[in-house]
């Protein structure tokens, strides 16, 4: 059997890993470059292991990255980001993924995609394809190489490694809140009427208080994913949003081509648990807890991307996230998830009657597993 042999990088972003590419060692026509893809990853496996690809078989290790030199004069890097579902041939394309987000400027540096100054910290700008916004990465190096080794800890990594910081920038603007409601009741049928939040920012994203879905805001993946009939109204609530925020034609429309986005999410006011690292989590140390479904089942920390919305929300009066925080609202809060707690901020200010993001912050880590080459079989 012959066999294709593209160049590719496997790399761990935050709490994510995918494989990432040249986009120029793949081919232009969308539905090509998506079959190789696809076969890359091992998808679609009714048996849900992903044993004949690099895929993980999660929503944070079935994933695929595309990077290339930008043509605008205030980007250095395109990076084009592809949720592959497992079960389904089926790679969305509508999202960003907040965690990968921060092995993009590691990439690009080290494959000559970008110059950085041997000591010091690199600014890596870049444009995020899938959603038309601009990222800034700054990254650390020394010796005129990437600094992948620190003691920055990031819950839900085991271990330790050079702090990476992301700047979302060019969040605000009407799309903000698709609906044009910063809260809202929304009719699901076979659920009910719910209050919600849906809001656009770093990835559609619906938000929910925990007791809407009968659960406390302090349960792990084992406490959910199990769960079939909750998983299965999570699914049903989170299609009815996303043609209520204008990104699904019908419900089902959004189950089988939409996974990746929105999201939703379910946030709650402090309370002390014990995370999925045996790590106890005091009520007095976080200000919100958070957690978030990623292409059906729970996620086991927080998506890169939900994280941003989080950061948005709480400092936006009127939304669902800034309500549960009530007093505990700042430029900067610390939620809990279920991997353990996160430091995210949003810099807002009311400018015409409109609200303006200029930039949610967050820091990631990121390392370069592998390189080399993959291989899948020719046709």
């Amino acid at each position: 059997m012959s066999q294709l042999r593209i160049p590719a990088v496997y790399m761990r972003g935050g709490t994510s890993k995918g494989v990432f590419f040249h986009a120029t060692d793949l081919p232009e026509d969308p539905l090509l470059r998506d079959k190789i893809l696809l076969r890359v990853i091992g998808s679609p496996d009714p048996y849900r292991k992903h044993t004949d690809g690099m895929g993980g078989a999660t929503s944070s290790t079935s994933k695929v990255v595309l990077i290339s030199k930008s043509a605008r004069p205030d980007c250095d890097v395109d990076y084009n980001f592809g949720a592959v579902s497992i079960e389904n041939p089926v790679i969305d394309w509508s999202g960003n993924c907040g965690n990968l987000t921060s092995a993009v400027g590691p990439f690009a540096i080290t494959e000559g995609l970008v110059s950085a100054p041997p000591e010091g910290f690199a600014v890596v700008r870049i444009w995020q394809v899938n959603i038309q916004k601009r990222i800034v990465a700054h990254v650390q190096m020394a010796a005129g190489e990437v600094v992948e080794d620190g003691s920055f800890e990031l819950d839900g990594v085991t271990f330790p490694a050079a702090e990476i910081r992301l700047e979302f920038l060019d969040l605000q603007g009407s799309a903000m809140f698709p609906t044009g409601h910063k809260r809202e009741v929304l009719d699901v049928p076979g659920v009910g009427r719910l209050d919600v939040t849906l809001i656009n920012a770093g990835i559609p994203t619906i938000f929910l208080d925990a007791s809407a879905l009968g659960l406390k805001g302090t349960e792990l993946q084992s406490d959910i994913n199990g769960d079939a009939q909750l998983l299965a109204r999570a699914e049903t609530i989170r299609a009815h949003a996303a043609v209520a925020m204008g990104v699904a034609k019908t419900p089902e429309d959004a189950t089988l081509n939409r996974p990746h986005t929105p999201k939703l999410a379910f946030v709650s006011k402090p309370a002390a648990y014990t995370a999925s690292s045996g790590k106890a989590i005091q009520a007095e140390h976080i200000d919100l807890l958070a957690r978030i479904f990623s292409m059906g089942p729970l996620h086991h920390a927080m998506t890169g991307t939900g994280a941003v919305a989080i950061a948005v929300a709480s400092v936006i009066p009127g939304t669902l996230v800034n309500a549960v925080l009530g007093d505990s609202s700042s430029d900067m809060i610390r939620f809990g998830h279920p991997s353990g707690t996160l430091l995210v901020g949003a810099e807002a200010q009311l400018v015409g009657g409109e609200w303006v993001v200029k930039k949610a912050i967050m820091s990631r880590t990121a390392r370069r597993l592998m390189e080399g080459f993959v291989r899948i079989p020719q046709d």
